[in-house]
C-alpha cells in the first residue's frame, strides 16, 4: 500500500467531511484519537504506575485531545496534572465537552493564560516524569512567539521525555520548517494520515518516532480528497525488480548515452555509466571530449566511450553537435551534464542538445547550470525530462536563493515541475521529487554518507538506467532515489557514516535489487514505513 501523507489544509477537509457530511461527532473523532495516543504513550514509554504526567494544553482541539488523554491516563491510576494554556473562557466546542468532563473527575487542572502564571507553575517541569504536547496544532503557519515560546523553550530545556499530540507545537505540517521554536519529541502520535512536515528536515528531528493513529475517517471521505504526496516505500517499485525472462540479452535491456565530462572530470563521467550499468541497462555508451576518451577507455570496461570534439578547455564543443546526433539514433535515453564544465561554449552546446533531442532524458549537475541561464530550452520535452538538482542547483535555475529554496522543498519543487513538464528530483536530506502533475514523493532513505563527491553522480547514472531500461519516467526517479538512499544505510550499518566512497555504492546495488525483488528488507532495522502504522 502507497503510504498516504497530507498537508495541514487536506487533513482539516477530512476532519470537516467526516463531522458535516458523514455526521460523525467531532468529540467521536476526539475519543478515537485519545485513546490510540494513550496506548501508544504507555507502548512506548511503559511509565511506572507512580509516574507523574504532565499534559500541556493549548485552547484548540489539540488541547481537547489531551484532556481526553489525561482522562484515560487518570483512570489507569497516573498521577495528573493538566495545564490549560489559555484562559479557561476561551476555550469551546469539542475541546471545552472534554474539559468539562476532567473538571468533574479528581484531576488537578490548573490555568496557566499567561507568563505569569507560567512562571509560577514552571517548576512542574521538573518534578513531573513525562510531559504530553497538546498546545499547538497542525494549523501553524506563523512564528510562536511570547508565551507560548517561553513554554516550548522550557519544556525542551527540562529534558524531560516528550510525547506531542498530533504535531509537536512549533512545527510547520506542511513544510517541516521550525516556526522560530518547536517541541522535540520522543514520541509523536498522528492522527489520520502522517503530515508532510513531519517526513521533512529540520522537522524530522523534533518529531522523534512518529506513530499514526486510525481515528476512523470514512474511506469515502479519504478518496474524496485529492492524493497527492506519498513516502516511498519498496512496493511502489517492486514489481520493476522482478528477474528477467530467461532469453532476455542486451539488446533488450536499453542503450544510455551519457554525455559528461571535461579536464579534471572524469569521474563524474565514470561514476555515471557505472551507475547505469548497475541499475540494469544493457548497453552504456559515454560521450567525452577526444583527450580523455583514452582514460576513460581505461577507467572503464563495461561500458563504451566515444571521443567527441572539444574546447580548448576540454570540454565539448559545439562542433560535436552532429556526431551527438548520430549517435543518440540508436539510443533509448540520455544523461546529460555530470563534470561537463561551465565552459561558455559546452553550455550553447547542452542548450542546443536538450532543445532538440527526442529522447528521454536526465539532466545533473553542469547540464542544470546551462539551463539556468535559459529555460526555454526545456520546451520542447515537456513531459521527457528528468533534472536532479541539488539546493543549489535549484536556486540557479528557480532564480530563489538557496535558503528559500530549503524552506519549502515540496512548494518549490511542485511548482517547477508543473510549470515546466518535468520530473523533478530535489536532492538532500529526504530528497523530494515531483512529477509535472504535481504529484510528490519524500524519500526516507540515505544518510550523511552521501555528502560526498561522486554520490550524485551514481545516482544520475541509476535513474538513467533504469530509464534507458524502458521504465516509466516517475518510477525510475522514485526507485532510483530510494535505492541510492538504501545503499547508503546498509553500507553505514557494517562502516559507519563517515569515510565511504561514492563508488563503494554500487558495489551493494545488486544485493539490494534482489532482496527488494524477494519482497526482503535488507536492514537489520525495519523498514522506513514501519513506524507509522499501530492498530487502535
Amino acid at each position: 500500500m502507497v503510504m498516504r501523507l497530507v498537508k495541514s489544509a487536506e487533513m482539516q477537509e477530512m476532519d470537516r467531511m467526516t463531522i458535516h457530511d458523514m455526521g460523525v461527532p467531532g468529540v467521536v473523532l476526539m475519543e478515537n484519537a485519545a485513546r490510540g495516543a494513550t496506548r501508544l504513550f504507555l507502548s512506548h514509554f511503559v511509565p511506572a504506575i507512580h509516574a507523574h504526567i504532565l499534559l500541556l494544553c493549548g485552547r484548540g482541539n489539540n488541547g481537547g485531545d489531551g484532556y481526553v488523554i489525561a482522562r484515560y491516563l487518570h483512570n489507569a491510576g497516573f498521577k495528573i496534572t493538566v495545564l490549560v494554556l489559555a484562559p479557561l473562557e476561551k476555550i469551546s466546542g469539542d475541546a471545552l465537552t472534554n474539559l468539562k468532563v476532567i473538571r468533574s473527575m479528581d484531576l488537578k487542572i490548573i490555568a496557566v493564560p499567561g507568563a505569569k502564571e507560567w512562571q509560577m507553575h514552571q517548576s512542574l517541569l521538573t518534578r513531573c516524569d513525562y510531559i504530553i504536547d497538546g498546545i499547538l496544532g497542525t494549523g501553524l503557519n506563523a512564528p510562536v512567539r511570547g508565551f507560548y515560546a517561553q513554554v516550548i523553550e522550557d519544556v525542551n530545556s527540562a529534558a524531560k521525555p516528550v510525547m506531542a499530540i498530533d504535531m509537536p507545537s512549533g512545527l510547520n505540517a506542511d513544510t517541516g520548517q521550525i516556526m522560530g521554536v518547536a517541541i522535540k519529541a520522543n514520541l509523536t502520535v498522528t492522527f489520520g494520515f502522517p503530515k508532510l512536515g513531519q517526513l521533512l528536515f529540520p522537522g524530522v528531528d523534533c518529531v522523534g518516532r512518529l506513530a499514526r493513529i486510525d481515528i476512523g475517517i470514512p474511506n469515502s471521505v479519504i478518496e474524496g480528497v485529492p492524493d497527492r504526496y506519498h513516502m516511498i516505500e519498496p512496493n511502489d517499485f517492486r514489481d520493476l525488480f522482478k528477474l528477467d525472462r530467461l532469453d532476455i540479452h542486451k539488446g533488450n535491456r536499453g542503450h544510455l548515452l551519457v554525455l559528461a565530462g571535461s579536464r579534471g572530470k572524469t569521474g563524474a563521467a565514470a561514476m555515471t555509466a557505472l551507475g547505469a550499468l548497475r541499475a540494469g541497462a544493457g548497453l552504456v555508451t559515454l560521450g567525452v571530449p577526444t583527450s580523455l576518451n583514452a582514460i576513460l577507455e581505461n577507467k572503464l570496461t563495461e561500458a563504451m566511450t566515444t571521443p567527441l570534439q572539444e574546447t580548448d578547455d576540454g570540454s565539448l564543443s559545439m562542433a560535436a553537435e552532429q556526431a551527438i546526433q548520430q549517435l543518440m539514433e540508436d539510443k533509448t535515453a540520455l544523461a546529460i551534464g555530470p563534470g561537463l564544465s561551465t565552459n561558455k561554449e559546452t553550455i550553447a552546446l547542452v542548450r542546443r542538445i536538450v532543445s532538440s533531442c527526442p529522447l528521454p532524458m536526465i539532466i545533473d549537475a553542469d547540464g542544470l547550470n546551462a539551463l539556468s541561464g535559459d529555460l526555454e530550452a526545456m520546451t520542447q520535452g515537456r513531459g521527457r525530462f528528468i533534472l536532479t538538482p541539488h539546493p543549489g542547483e535549484m536556486a540557479r535555475l528557480a532564480g530563489m536563493t538557496t535558503g528559500d529554496i530549503q524552506a519549502d522543498r515540496v512548494g518549490t519543487a511542485v511548482k517547477f515541475a508543473q510549470e515546466r513538464g518535468c520530473f523533478l528530483v530535489l536532492k538532500g536530506a529526504r530528497t523530494v521529487i515531483a512529477e509535472p502533475e504535481g504529484h510528490v514523493y519524500v524519500n526516507p532513505t540515505g544518510n550523511p554518507a552521501l555528502s560526498s563527491g561522486g554520490s550524485g553522480d551514481v545516482l544520475t547514472g541509476l535513474v538513467a538506467g533504469f530509464v534507458a531500461r524502458g521504465w516509466p519516467l516517475a518510477k525510475a526517479a522514485v526507485s532510483g532515489v530510494f535505492l541510492h538512499g538504501l545503499a547508503a544505510d546498509l553500507l553505514a550499518e557494517d562502516m559507519g557514516q563517515f569515510g565511504i566512497l561514492a563508488g563503494e555504492l554500487l558495489d551493494v546495488l545488486p544485493e539490494l535489487t534482489s532482496s527488494l525483488a524477494r519482497g526482503e528488507w535488507p536492514l537489520e532495522g525495519p523498514p522506513p514505513h514501519a513506524d507509522f502504522y499501530h492498530p487502535l
